[in-house]
């Protein structure tokens, strides 16, 4: 029987765990490396090398593996970490108001979520 894979919406990454997503995923976008550089670089094991893989390819971010045996990633690197979510910051309803007064595009995200965040806690 095999195992059901996580949907994207249930990615939940600790800090330690997206750090070394993010040092993987800026390492393969510099160059493409064998897995044992990429081993002693991320100072994981190898079956958690494989672990951090499916989970990248759960948030739809491919490593391939070429001839030469290097893994690389084969999209831009800024895309990459457009998809790579940040983890929980820990952040209070009011830390959020005020990061809600830019004007960026991530500013205009998260006031889109507080805003639904307010009308489902208004229905009550």
């Amino acid at each position: 029987m095999a195992r059901k894979k996580p949907s994207l919406s249930l990615i939940l990454l600790t800090t330690q765990r997206a750090a070394r997503l993010y040092k993987l995923l800026t390492l393969l976008g510099a160059a493409p490396l064998t897995r044992r550089i990429l081993l002693a670089r991320l100072r994981i094991d190898v079956r958690g090398f494989y672990r951090d893989l499916e989970a990248l390819r759960t948030l739809r971010i491919e490593i391939t593996m070429g001839d030469d045996n290097r893994y690389s990633l084969p999209m831009s690197l800024d895309e990459a970490l457009a998809r790579l979510p940040f983890p929980d910051p820990g952040l209070s309803v009011r830390d959020v108001f005020q990061l809600c007064n830019g004007s960026s595009a991530a500013h205009r995200k998260l006031k889109q979520s507080m805003n639904a965040f307010l009308q489902v806690g208004s229905r009550r």
